[in-house]
């Protein structure tokens, strides 16, 4: 697996604002987890949505949609 080093440093010095000491004592695994990838749940697919619409339409008509 290669590692895009000038995308993790931007993000890390640069977004996360991290001192470049605490960014190079970092593993790539503990960048990625302060930068929310790979934790938590997947984003939401076309599929989950569709079903979300079917089981709560929008209303229409009624003035409460």
């Amino acid at each position: 697996m290669r590692l895009d080093w000038p995308g993790l440093m931007r993000a890390g010095l640069a977004g996360l604002r991290l001192p470049p000491e605490v960014f190079w004592q970092l593993t790539p695994a503990e960048l990625q987890l302060m930068l929310g990838q790979g934790a938590g749940t997947k984003p939401m697919g076309r599929a989950r949505l569709d079903e979300l619409i079917a089981a709560f339409p929008d209303r229409t008509g009624d003035g409460n949609g």
